[in-house]
């Protein structure tokens, strides 16, 4: 299969370009830029840095990927890189940056992705496969976001926030705190709602899945006495339990984070 790059479009010297890549109209790929194999830039988008993205992505017009971190004195640099996956599409407007080479260098984006418009994936952020991000969805540097999540228009995350997979990000969210794997929360700042019960059942978790899964829901949130104390417990009684142990050790994980919890 044939590479095609419109005329008006400028690729500079450097670029990879691999087998059934479309370049349309009014497009710019970067001198360090690597476009997998079928992926097709529809026209005004731009990639940009030390760049690549996997195979069958789509940019739409004015995606911006690849740009430079936004931090005061950030530059161009081969250590500030950027690798996105397979089958991950970029709406109108949505940008994805590098990394900031004096605090990791790399921002990473699993497969099969959706970005819709206007949504910004800020530098160092580490996301998962699968994930959606809504209109005008925002994550600030270094956040990491689990597979599965989904974001609603107007979300937005603070910097080193953890999200585990299969989270539901309401829409208009001021994310400030870690959100457990399958938790659900709204609101500004976001409080925990509950489990992100119907974005269980429709990745197919069974019943006797969501069981487990409240239980330690119920175990480390509604319980009596300190929650540290609770949490504690609930870490003995699942021992053995992977996806109740998911929740648990994800909070056990952030350490001193404060981790977000219902209101």
């Amino acid at each position: 299969m044939s590479t095609t790059v419109h005329p008006t479009s400028v690729i500079e010297a450097g670029a990879a370009l691999h087998d059934g890549v479309y370049v349309g109209p009014f497009c710019h790929v970067g001198a360090n830029v690597e476009l997998g194999a079928g992926t097709r830039l529809i026209s005004h988008a731009s990639v940009r840095g030390t760049t690549k993205l996997g195979s069958d992505c789509v940019l739409r017009p004015y995606a911006a990927i690849g740009g430079v971190p936004q931090v005061l004195g950030a530059e161009e640099s081969p250590d500030s890189r950027l690798e996105i996956g397979d089958k991950c599409v970029f709406h109108e407007n949505s940008t994805v940056h590098t990394g900031w080479p004096k605090t990791g260098g790399l921002t990473k984006v699993g497969v099969n992705c959706l970005v819709m418009v206007g949504a910004h994936i800020a530098h160092d952020c580490q996301i998962g496969s699968n994930v959606v991000m809504a209109t005008n969805a925002s994550l600030a540097g270094h956040v990491h976001v689990g597979d599965n999540v989904w974001f609603g228009g107007l979300a937005a995350v603070h910097q080193f926030s953890r999200i585990g997979r299969n989270a539901l990000i309401g829409g208009g969210a001021i994310v400030v705190e870690d959100v457990i794997p399958f938790g659900s929360v709204i609101g500004n700042h976001a409080k925990l709602a509950g489990l992100n019960t119907v974005g269980l059942k429709r990745r197919g978790f069974s019943k006797a899945d969501l069981h487990q899964i409240r239980a330690a829901y119920r175990a480390v949130f509604k319980g009596e006495g300190l929650f540290k104390d609770r949490l504690a417990s609930a870490a003995t009684a699942f021992e053995g339990q992977a996806l109740a142990m998911e929740l648990i050790d994800f909070i056990r994980e952030g350490g001193d984070r404060p981790i977000c919890k219902p209101g």
